[in-house]
């Protein structure tokens, strides 16, 4: 055995409790080199009569090691524990202590629980865990109320610029929820709200202000309220990294420089503020200096920020924030952040906008969930023909080993965003690929979300061009997508399987764009069938029983002699499911 591949140690998303009663345990291997694992469990001042030996699960793999899993219940909410590799006629046990080819007298040197304290079990909202978001710019979904247009404004279809208006609203919104609700939506994500000279307001001027507008506070209230009734839960965007030039507090530095006893609110290198050869004397997000950055380590600033995250959760009956630049923002702030939020609101979803690995925030004491940028890119490369089955499974492997399984079933999945260009352009305009990447994304794990307009085939570069408006003429949306979409949304909220079930591939390999996986819970077994190809193709796979139906059709569904063969369209899917009984 590769033995330094090996690798284990009893936290974060190796060693965790998924809640009051159950531990993950998880080990590293070099891939394909173990044939085994087994987990010696007991507790420390019982071993004898409370030990165990369980086989531990393959639970994925990526291009150099494979993941082993298994699911815990200690007796007296202690583990003492170590694991045993074989691999051949090979035999090694690893412990706190080492890695070592005799079997170590346990409990001495295991790895160990001490004690599963259920107020440091990493808890998230267990409605987000059903939550199908649909992401809102204010400005370009919908003008509900002309009267609070800007001075000036551009025809609802006319292309977008870096800097024009619409006049989209929150009355625009609510003259909209019908469609939400038709669609199967129960959570919406507004980007920002707050006072902002400009249409996207990431620069604000005042966080306790509903931008004219789009309305005031009493229309957004009325809004929420009209959300819930629906059973939709609404997010808001936090700014806090960061404001606009035009905030009072930065004002005054401007005007009165050293002099301001606003100063320290801001990363100040350099006085009188200003632009040297495009870079601000001051820090800033980029190098924008109309959007100058906020010092959050700072006493006044960490109020003034908490008091706004508190005040709208609690006068709105807000559901939750996702943060804007969060990786730019210190821990300790974001630790005091979560327990005001939590405070107000215990179910209140917290997503960070951190686009790499985010462990550091998801360990319970910060964020939820956080925007799932990695998964849109593999996803998007391997339906773009970018790589084969065992790449994709391997990044994705790769991606579920990242965090905990609470973290995992939460995780805010996208295939675009408002800082991407459109799904439907990412895809090369092909509707097939574009459904196939939907599907994907509605039988994964995680929390998905769909950016305005995706599902009636709205498409667009990059910035700006991907925030056009939200097109409403019937005649001009692809109604055969929204009703696929709606279809899609229909299967994963009916389904527990789909949204907190085991997910693995059944086929995904080297050149061969095909997949095969499945998710699977204690009352149904799901299959995905996918042909990534232009060419129609059959694939197979053993089935042991011949109970399936189409998820979609529901008719049923037979395997041949115990093997599945199931015929797909150039880039076509089935989705197949049985009932499994108790």
């Amino acid at each position: 055995m590769q033995l330094e591949a090996f690798y284990h140690v009893s936290r974060d998303k190796w060693a965790y409790a998924y809640d009051p009663e159950t531990i993950h345990l998880r080990v590293q291997t070099k891939r394909d080199d173990v044939d085994q694992v087994l987990v010696w469990t007991g507790d420390k001042y019982d071993w004898d009569g409370t030990f165990e030996e369980l086989a531990m699960e393959k639970a994925a793999h990526d291009d150099w090691f494979d993941y082993w899993e298994i699911e815990v219940h200690p007796k007296f909410k202690r583990l003492s524990y170590l694991f045993k590799l074989i691999s051949g006629d090979e035999t090694v046990y690893a412990n706190d202590k080492g890695l070592q080819c005799s079997p170590p007298y346990p409990p001495g040197d295991n790895y160990e629980i001490a004690y599963l304290h259920e107020i440091d079990v990493l808890k998230v909202p267990e409605w987000a865990k059903k939550a199908v978001f649909y992401q809102i710019m204010p400005e370009r979904f919908a003008n509900g109320d002309p009267s609070n247009d800007p001075e000036s404004i551009a025809d609802w279809g006319e292309q977008p610029q870096i800097d024009n208006f619409y006049g989209g609203d929150l009355q625009g919104v609510l003259n909209h929820l019908d469609y939400l609700s038709e669609l199967g939506i129960n959570a919406i994500y507004f980007t920002p709200l707050f006072t902002s000279p400009s249409y996207h307001k990431y620069d604000i001027v005042d966080y306790k202000q509903v931008d004219p507008h789009f309305g005031d506070t009493k229309l957004l209230k009325e809004v929420v309220q009209a959300c819930h009734q629906r059973g939709i839960r609404v997010i808001l965007d936090a700014v806090f990294n960061h404001c606009s030039e035009q905030f009072p507090p930065f004002q005054d530095v401007l005007t009165r420089g050293e002099q301001s006893p606003y100063k320290d609110w801001f990363y100040i290198r350099e006085f009188p503020l200003e632009t040297r050869d495009g870079i601000p004397t001051y820090e800033t997000f980029g190098f924008y200096a109309n959007m100058p950055k906020f010092n959050t380590s700072n006493p006044e600033v960490k109020k003034y920020l908490l008091d706004v995250a508190d005040y709208w959760i609690r006068e709105v009956e807000l559901d939750g924030w996702r943060l804007d630049v969060a990786d730019e923002i210190d821990h300790h702030f974001w630790r005091d952040f979560r327990k005001v939020v939590k405070s107000a609101n215990p179910e209140a979803y917290i997503v960070g906008e951190v686009w790499s690995d985010s462990l550091t925030w998801l360990q319970g004491d910060q964020f939820d969930s956080v925007m799932n940028y990695p998964f849109s890119d593999k996803v998007l490369e391997f339906f773009n023909g970018g790589m084969d089955g065992y790449s994709f499974a391997n990044s994705m492997g790769s991606l579920l080993m990242r965090y905990p399984q609470q973290t995992n079933e939460v995780i805010f999945n996208m295939l675009c965003s408002h800082d991407t260009p459109r799904l439907l352009t990412r895809l090369g305009l092909d509707k097939r690929k574009l459904k196939l990447s939907v599907v994907f994304l509605f039988t994964y794990i995680g929390t998905p979300c769909i950016f305005y307009g995706d599902e009636i085939g709205l498409s667009g570069e990059g910035d700006p061009d991907c925030r056009k408006p939200m097109q409403w003429d019937t005649s001009c949306q692809d109604r055969e997508l929204f009703d696929f979409y709606k279809l899609m949304i229909g299967l994963r909220k009916k389904y527990d399987a789909l949204r907190k079930g085991r997910f693995r591939f059944l086929q995904a390999e080297p050149d061969n764009p095909c997949l095969i996986y499945e998710r699977v819970d204690s009352r149904t077994h799901f299959t995905v069938w996918m042909n990534n190809t232009p060419e129609y193709q059959v694939l197979s796979h053993p089935m042991e029983t011949s109970d399936w139906r189409d998820a979609l059709t529901g008719e049923p569904v037979k395997p041949n002699n115990g093997m599945m063969n199931i015929g797909l369209d150039p880039f076509g899917y089935r989705i197949l499911y049985r009932k499994i009984k108790g």
